[in-house]
C-alpha cells in the first residue's frame, strides 16, 4: 500500500478518475471465498453457546472479527476481507446471534458478557494478542475490548462507529431518519399506537419481549426491516428481504432493543469516546460513510478526536453497509495495512 495516510488516499481517489487511481487498484475487490478450516463450539456463562471459526493462515497475524447488530451475526463474504495467506481470522456469533444458541436469548447477554466471550475465544485459541475489525455494533464492541484489554489489541479497524450515545439512538429510532426515510419510518412506527411514540425503544421492548408471539414477530420484522432499508445510500431490495426473514428478524431485533433499551450496559453515556485515550499506543483506521444514517459521521469524527492514533477515511459516496465500493475497498486496504503489524 502506498505510504500516505488512508485519509490522504480517500482524497486522491476523490480527485482523480477512479479506474486510472494510482493510489491503489480501486474499487478493491475482496479476496477470494474460503472455508474454515476449524470451528468450535464455547459453553460461555451458564446459558449461552457460541459459534467460532477460523480461516485463512493458523500461523498467520490473528484476527477477530466483531459483526454488527447485535444480533446479525456473521456472514460468509466477511472472511474475504483479509489476504488469507496473511491472516488467522476469527468469526464468532454473538450471544443469541447466528449460529449461537439459544438463538435470540437476552439473559446474560451484555456487552461485557460479550467481551469476556472474546478473552475466552483468545485463550482457547492460544492467542496473545490480535487485530480486532469490527463495523456499526461491531466497532462498539471492539472498542469497548480494546479499552478493557489494551495490551491485548495490536489494532482496530472500525467502520460506521456506533458508540451507543443517547443521541445517537434518538437520531436514528426517534426523529433523525424520518426526515429522511418517511416512508419506512411510517411503517416503522406503524406497530406503536400513537400514544406510546415518544419513546420508540421502550415501546418496542415491551413488545419484543411480550407473550403475544404474534405481535413480537410483527415488531421484530418492522424493526429489522427499517434498518436493513435505510443501510445504504441506494435502497437494496435483497437486504430489506433478509430484514424480512422471520428468524434472523426475532434475532436482530430483540437482541439490538435489549441492548438499546439498557444504554449498552455502559455506566455513562459516551463511555467509550471518553476513555478512548485508552487507545493511545493502539493504531487504527475509522472508515466512514459520509451519508450514514445508521451510524452518523458525528462519532466516527468525535472519537477520531480523543484517539490520536486513529485514521479517518470518510467515504465521499456510501452511506452504513460494508458492501458499499468505497467503504469495502477502504476496509481491505486496512486490513492490507495492517497484516504484518
Amino acid at each position: 500500500m502506498s505510504e500516505k495516510p488512508l485519509s490522504q488516499v480517500i482524497l486522491d481517489i476523490q480527485n482523480s478518475q477512479k479506474e486510472k487511481s494510482s493510489v491503489f487498484n480501486y474499487p478493491r475487490k475482496l479476496y477470494p471465498p474460503i472455508e474454515p478450516y476449524k470451528t468450535h463450539r464455547l459453553k460461555v456463562g451458564s446459558i449461552h453457546d457460541i459459534y467460532i471459526e477460523e480461516c485463512g493462515n493458523p500461523n498467520g497475524n490473528p484476527v477477530i472479527v466483531c459483526h454488527g447488530g447485535p444480533g446479525g451475526g456473521c456472514e460468509e463474504y466477511y472472511r474475504q476481507f483479509f489476504d488469507p495467506q496473511a491472516y488467522h481470522i476469527i468469526l464468532f456469533d454473538q450471544r443469541g446471534s447466528g449460529k449461537s444458541t439459544p438463538a435470540a436469548c437476552l439473559e446474560e447477554n451484555t456487552t461485557f458478557d460479550l467481551v469476556d466471550d472474546m478473552e475466552k475465544i483468545r485463550t482457547l485459541l492460544g492467542i496473545n494478542s490480535w487485530v480486532i475489525f469490527g463495523g456499526s455494533w461491531g466497532s462498539t464492541l471492539a472498542l469497548a475490548y480494546a479499552e478493557t484489554h489494551p495490551s491485548r489489541t495490536k489494532a482496530l479497524i472500525l467502520r460506521g462507529i456506533f458508540t451507543l450515545r443517547r443521541a445517537e439512538l434518538l437520531f436514528f429510532y426517534q426523529y433523525g431518519t424520518s426526515m429522511l426515510f418517511p416512508d419506512y419510518f411510517d411503517e416503522f412506527v406503524k406497530p406503536i399506537p400513537l400514544v406510546e411514540r415518544g419513546d420508540l425503544i421502550s415501546a418496542y421492548h415491551r413488545r419484543l419481549t411480550g407473550t403475544d408471539e404474534k405481535v413480537k414477530q410483527e415488531c421484530a420484522n418492522a424493526w429489522t426491516k427499517y434498518e436493513m432499508a435505510t443501510s445504504k445510500l441506494v435502497l437494496d431490495k435483497e437486504k430489506i428481504e433478509r430484514g424480512e426473514d422471520p428468524e434472523f428478524a426475532l434475532k436482530f431485533a430483540r437482541i439490538e432493543n435489549h441492548y438499546f433499551v439498557n444504554g449498552g450496559f455502559f455506566k455513562e453515556d459516551g463511555q467509550l469516546i471518553n476513555n478512548a485515550h485508552i487507545l493511545k499506543n493502539i493504531p487504527g483506521v475509522i472508515v466512514q460513510g459520509r451519508y450514514d444514517v445508521v451510524c452518523p459521521a458525528q462519532s466516527a469524527y468525535d472519537l477520531h478526536k480523543a484517539w490520536p492514533l486513529s485514521d479517518l477515511v470518510i467515504c465521499p459516496d456510501s452511506g452504513h453497509s460494508m458492501s458499499e465500493n468505497s467503504i469495502s475497498s477502504m476496509l481491505i486496504e486496512a486490513c492490507d495495512r495492517f497484516r504484518n503489524i
